[in-house]
């Protein structure tokens, strides 16, 4: 136990929750915009709960307060106290009308929470950011999603400083005013919580399209961004269309105003945020063109856009009731979001790219101090919780559900919750009782899911019964590493399952005790702590097939033979397990390296992928996937000191013996064959062409460092798009290459002007393997393009070396630990929800080989030393060290 100083903040627990004593039936807000001063006159009707005698309290912090009226009349210094954060108001009753007015000043909230300046004071524009709890930075108010209102906005600026006004709502009037001032109002006929309020005013230009939604209303579709990036908002345009069609299709949900605006920012603490009729994204998540964007943020932008329109039901016309059901809008919504990515994409890749995200953020946060609950019982604060964990894991969530239902009860049940809870404020209990209801079954057990930290493990065991034709397998469940685990009850576990023969056919299934359904795939579902499945009329020892799709998110532990997963590799028609087999056998051959073992995997895994290297039938993008073994966050998973750089070099050697066994030539010949397509079109077999050669040019700069970089530069020079010019750079760069550094120069004058497209130039050097990598952090920190006060240039150059960079960050003396400390320290006093997402790298330290451990044991404790941390940082670190 390594103790803090007395600053941790207070708890806020779900067992206290109580419903507000005072709500707000509609709120008028009046803004007088400027940069430096912005003034806001506050509305505010309220409704008194009679059940609760408790005086009126107001959010509000960081406000300048100007004047407060109650029912029309001023208020006396005495009638009311502004302290703590909390405005507490003499005389209210049910039906009281508040009034106040405060200052802001834009420009200096460098938070990038509330109302902000983006960009620069001649150029830029002011935008706000309210969730989870930045509207009491705007005005006094009951700042908690169950407190829904109506909301009318009038906002006013000097024309020319702020030609474009928008906020939240319908448009209901604008005009002119004196002083070259203009004015412009917006009505939100739907009742919904502070944390979606949203304004915009500067100097922008747009896209528009007309669209007509599934049930006949006309939508006015606008994408808003400055004039230099307004050319690269046509995909998202498109993106955004085919997500609401896509939305009234799979679900039957319809747009429900006459405008939907999206506005790009280059500062953002986010990747984008669903405000009620005016989305803001963060530019990486909305601009895209061929020259400056590659293959993956295509499709990512194509996923956040559908994601922030999706929430539209799932998080405004239903939004959670607290902030601990927080995964009930976004674990929801990004599951939504994926089904989509999967329908538009390839869906065996989606689920590989999903399934690769979760181990590599989640399960590792599922298992330090960091870990916590899907819907987590206490927090201090609550900007600390959008994690993995909610997101990823309470997607995964959704899908055990979804799975258990079927897609038509699935529907069923969305449909019902949608009705039950619209214009609510809902509960993880209102989805669940609402899928159970609707399919006439208990849900409630999944219940335990949300409530506990941890990933469960697995255990599969087989026996076949030659003389009965019988298979048994058992499956036991398990939890380990985290305290108190083991009085836990069980969790149900949906296991999704296949055999196969030794010759790679499909057996079909007859579970015993099940009439027959003539399926070679089926669903069980482990309720207990063990069971036993009886699989009859099996006509020969099979290899199962298990937890297909990922059905749950467990470690699975099953004693297959390296000639076994060779053979789910090579047949298996599900393509995300033919993946996992892939990534458990790479995984065992990586062991055999390590520990100086036995080759058997190591052979069985190489032999697999020649095979598989030269069938033309298999698809280009998931050969690429089935050459890439597990990363090396992954791997140090598996270890109990974890040394990073000894991880890094092992997975090298275990490549480079992949390469050995494909061959140079046989690699050089199938990169020309690649090569020879040049286009940049977006169609799946041209992303997939682009994604094997390059994962081809790095396993032959394995075995021709020389040759590979002569193609790599070639490739830079000649790439028609992004996504080949920063592959070739990344090889160029990782290897240390003599044309490294005329690339990245040319790179850097390319892209001076492109803030995004530099964003991977700090990035691929943060990412240079090993004990270099710091000195170039280092310098890249000292460049002019450089700033803390931009959280993408942060997480381009810091958050890529701290957390995509093990064996550069792990450094055994220490300094890269101390390099993060020192720059936390400075971060968190301009923006302390960035500092506290980048001190997560620290989560999992005493997992590391002893040395690191204690060098990064002192780096934290003399970072939490620091006096004046914020509420934010305090927490991460107090979790971090009292674990």
């Amino acid at each position: 136990m390594h103790a803090l100083p007395e600053q941790t903040p207070a708890l806020i627990r779900l067992s206290d929750y109580r419903a507000p004593a005072w709500r707000v039936e509609t709120v008028e807000l009046d803004f007088d915009l400027g940069i430096d001063a912005s003034e806001l006159s506050a509305r505010l009707l309220l409704r008194r709960d009679p059940a609760q005698n408790a005086p009126l309290r107001l959010d509000g912090e960081n406000l300048q307060l100007l004047s407060i009226t109650l029912d029309g009349q001023q208020l006396p210094a005495t009638a009311y106290r502004y302290l703590g954060n909390v405005l507490e108001v003499d005389g209210a009753h049910d039906g009281s009308v508040l009034e106040t007015r405060v200052r802001l000043r834009p420009a200096a909230n460098t938070a990038l929470e509330g109302l902000y300046l983006s960009g620069s004071r001649e150029a830029g524009f002011l935008l706000t950011q309210c969730e989870a709890e930045g509207f009491r930075h705007i005005t006094f108010f009951t700042d908690r999603p169950d407190v829904q209102s109506r909301y009318t906005v009038t906002l006013r600026a000097d024309r020319t400083r702020f030609p474009v006004l928008l906020a939240g709502g319908n448009p209901d009037g604008a005009g002119e005013l004196e002083g070259g001032r203009h004015w412009a109002r917006f009505v939100d006929p739907h009742p919904k919580p502070s944390y979606l309020f949203a304004l915009v005013a500067g100097r922008l230009e747009k896209i528009e399209r007309d669209y007509v939604t599934a049930d006949g209303r006309a939508v006015q579709l606008k994408i808003w961004a400055e004039a230099d990036a307004i050319d690269r908002c046509d995909y998202a345009m498109d993106a955004l269309e085919r997500s609401m069609r896509w939305d009234e299709q799979a679900y039957g949900r319809n747009y429900d105003l006459d405008v939907f605006h999206v506005v790009a920012t280059h500062d953002f603490n986010m990747g984008a945020m669903e405000n009620k009729g005016l989305n803001i994204f963060n530019a990486k998540c909305l601009l895209a063109d061929p020259d400056s964007t590659t293959d993956d943020e295509y499709r990512h932008v194509e996923a956040v856009v559908a994601h922030e329109y999706f929430h539209n039901w799932s998080g405004n016309r239903v939004t959670c009731r607290d902030w601990f059901q927080l995964s009930l809008k976004e674990g929801l919504t990004v599951f939504r979001e994926q089904s989509f990515s999967a329908d538009m994409n390839s869906a065996p890749l989606k689920r590989i790219e999903d399934v690769a995200l979760l181990r590599r953020a989640q399960f590792p946060e599922d298992a330090g101090p960091l870990a916590h609950p899907v819907r987590p019982a206490q927090y201090s604060e609550i900007n600390n919780f959008y994690t993995a964990t909610v997101y990823e894991k309470g997607s995964e969530l959704v899908r055990m559900l979804a799975g258990a239902l079927g897609q038509d009860g699935f529907r069923r049940g969305m449909d019902r919750y949608f009705e039950r809870n619209d214009g609510r404020a809902a509960t993880l209990e209102d989805f669940l009782a609402a899928l159970g209801d609707a399919n006439d079954t208990d849900l409630m057990p999944y219940l335990a899911w949300y409530g506990q930290a941890g990933t469960p493990r697995l255990s599969a065991r087989g026996h076949y019964d030659a003389a009965r034709h019988e298979y048994t397998l058992t499956l036991t469940q398990h939890m380990t590493g985290m305290a108190g685990t083991e009085s836990r009850p069980p969790l149900p576990i949906p296991v999704k399952l296949a055999l196969f023969t030794r010759h790679g056919d499909m057996l079909p299934l007859h579970l015993d005790g099940q009439m027959s359904k003539n399926v070679n795939e089926l669903v069980v579902v482990l309720a207990g702590a063990e069971q036993h499945f009886v699989f009859t009329n099996v006509v020969t020892a099979p290899v199962p097939s298990l937890l297909r799709g990922f059905s749950a998110p467990v470690i699975l532990e099953c004693d297959y033979t390296p000639d076994e997963l060779a053979l789910l590799l090579a047949h298996d028609v599900d393509g995300f397990n033919r993946w996992e087999a892939g990534q458990q056998l790479a995984t065992r051959a990586y062991e055999n390296l390590r520990d100086g073992s036995s080759t058997e995997a190591l052979h069985a895994w190489r032999e697999a992928l020649a095979l598989l290297f030269n069938n033309s039938a298999i698809d280009d993008a998931l050969l690429a996937d089935l050459l890439t073994p597990p990363g090396e966050i992954e791997l140090a998973e598996r270890e109990t000191a974890i040394d990073p750089q000894r991880i890094h070099d092992l997975r090298q050697r275990l490549q480079q013996r992949l390469a050995e066994r494909l061959g140079a030539a046989a690699l050089r010949q199938r990169y020309q064959a690649l090569a020879a397509y040049t286009s940049i079109a977006l169609d799946a077999p041209s992303q997939a062409r682009r994604r094997l050669k390059r994962r081809v040019l790095e396993l032959l700069n394995l075995l021709d460092s020389q040759g590979a970089c002569e193609l790599a530069t070639a490739q830079y020079r000649n790439a028609p798009g992004m996504t080949d010019r920063l592959a070739a750079l990344t090889v160029l760069v990782r290897s240390g290459a003599s044309q490294a550094a005329a690339a990245l120069h040319e790179y850097r004058e390319r892209y001076a002007d492109n803030a995004l497209a530099l964003d991977k130039w700090f990035a691929v050097q943060a990412q240079l393997p090993g004990e270099p990598a710091l000195e170039r952090v280092l310098l890249l920190g000292r460049d002019a393009a450089f700033t803390l006060k931009n959280p993408n240039r942060v997480q381009a150059l810091l958050g890529a070396f701290v957390r995509g960079n093990p064996s550069g960050f792990h450094r055994i003396d220490g300094a890269g630990y101390r390099l993060l400390a020192e720059r936390l320290v400075t971060l968190d006093t301009l923006n302390p929800q960035v500092a506290a997402r980048l001190a997560t790298a620290f989560n999992g330290w005493q997992r590391l080989e002893p040395l690191r451990r204690e060098a990064a044991r002192a780096a934290i404790v003399e970072l939490a030393r620091h006096d004046g941390l914020s509420r934010n940082l305090t927490e991460i670190l107090g979790s971090v060290l009292n674990h």
